[in-house]
């Protein structure tokens, strides 16, 4: 028998025209969503920065939205079961991904990613920038950057920083850290940011490069000491903080971000909706000045933007990779 298909006109906000013949779908309108919880899926640790602003922001968007946005935390092989969970998912808005610079670092340490960054996912915005901070834990009698290198030298081979699991930034920008300043330093990963910060709070390690979020309330409390920020300038938030920089690593600028990813296919106006709630909501005087004061800047940024910065970053670090030596494997 022959195949039919009929045409239906479903209610408003459900504008589809398919097959009855194979069952059917009704797909809602950017009203409509959400209407069901939202899965928020990152490839980290519990602890760092990238979890906690995932939560933050998951928790204003369960506020606004009326529905929950739910934080799940995968971390493994430098984030890429979280990216390739995301982009096998239901193209709804139903799954996103919060990512961090890993995203844009990966593909230079792995060579069968389960997704591609800017053909598998759709960015949605990009949230937050900030610099890092360089820190050293209280025992190593290193006061800045020029000081830690020194030290460094005169002790080849028995520094450590730790960090990130290997194929993430931290990683990465540990190592050229390394390779500018010339020194021999160990590289000791950890499952995510927050273990990291434990090893190093507790004494098991001697330094770090991490997000300014996630440093500065142990700089603060004395339990690390910070001695060089990884931007290009000095931050406003810390204006007495030199540069790595200008402590004698010229070329050294490392840059953190935040941002909200969902499967490629997702509707526009879902993205969109999403992308316009988010900028709402870190643009929020409140939410903005606070992370100002933390040395972070609130951007909340369109989808477009968000893809240019994706585009740049995975030029950046490929080359970056590419001069320390690093083959995807």
């Amino acid at each position: 028998m022959k195949k039919t298909t009929q045409h239906r006109v479903w209610p408003a906000g459900c504008a589809i025209i398919i097959a009855l013949t194979t069952g059917h779908v009704c797909s809602q309108d950017a009203a409509s969503y959400p209407s069901k919880p939202v899965r928020v899926i990152l490839g980290l640790a519990p602890g760092g920065s990238t979890d906690i602003l995932a939560r933050q922001f998951s928790q204003k968007l369960t506020e606004s939205l009326h529905q929950p946005f739910i934080v799940e935390n995968r971390p493994s092989a430098g984030s890429t079961i979280a990216l390739g969970m995301v982009a096998k998912a239901a193209p709804d808005g139903y799954t996103l991904h919060a990512a961090d610079p890993t995203l844009t670092v990966a593909p230079s340490f792995f060579r069968n990613m389960p997704a591609d960054a800017l053909t598998d996912l759709a960015p949605v915005s990009l949230m937050i920038r900030a610099p890092y901070m360089m820190v050293v834990h209280p025992s190593v009698p290193a006061k800045s950057v020029t000081e830690l290198v020194a030290l460094a030298k005169s002790r080849p081979g028995k520094l450590n920083f730790s960090g990130a699991p290997n194929g993430t930034i931290i990683q990465l920008a540990s190592l050229w850290f390394f390779s500018l300043a010339r020194i021999n330093v160990a590289y000791v990963p950890y499952k995510g940011t927050g273990p990291s910060l434990i090893a190093l709070v507790g004494g098991e390690t001697d330094a770090s490069v991490g997000n300014v979020l996630s440093m500065l309330p142990y700089v603060q409390s004395g339990r690390l000491r910070a001695v060089g920020i990884t931007s290009t300038q000095r931050s406003t938030a810390f204006p007495n903080m030199p540069t790595v920089a200008e402590q004698g690593v010229p070329g050294y600028e490392l840059i953190t971000f935040h941002g909200w990813l969902a499967p490629a296919g997702t509707p526009a106006a879902t993205v969109n909706k999403l992308s316009t709630e988010i900028a709402r909501i870190v643009t929020a005087p409140e939410i903005a000045g606070k992370l100002k004061s933390e040395g972070a800047e609130a951007v909340g940024s369109t989808p477009e933007q968000f893809r240019q910065l994706i585009t740049a970053q995975l030029q950046r670090w490929s080359k970056v990779a590419q001069d320390n030596g690093i083959k995807p494997e």
